[in-house]
């Protein structure tokens, strides 16, 4: 029965081979959205901006803001509750 599945099967195999990578690319995505170094890099360089002027303080305030509640919610995650 095992070999005839398979036979029967393959016409799926790109469609498998694809939602592998579609599966691999979520889980990097993930790892990178998730990671704290990511997130404190974004804000060291939203404050660059703003010192360099090329944003207004509301939307430093306002993206800082969302940095921070990922920051937050990644912290949580990962059960430090910091």
């Amino acid at each position: 029965m095992g070999l005839l599945s398979e036979v029967l099967l393959l016409p799926l195999a790109p469609v498998r081979g694809s939602m592998w990578v579609l599966d691999q690319v979520v889980a990097e995505a993930e790892r990178l959205y998730y990671d704290p170094s990511a997130v404190q890099a974004e804000l060291r360089a939203l404050e660059a901006k703003l010192d360099a002027g090329e944003i207004d303080e509301e939307t430093f305030d306002r993206r800082e803001d969302e940095l921070l509640d990922r920051l937050q919610a990644i912290n949580a995650r990962q059960g430090t509750g910091t």
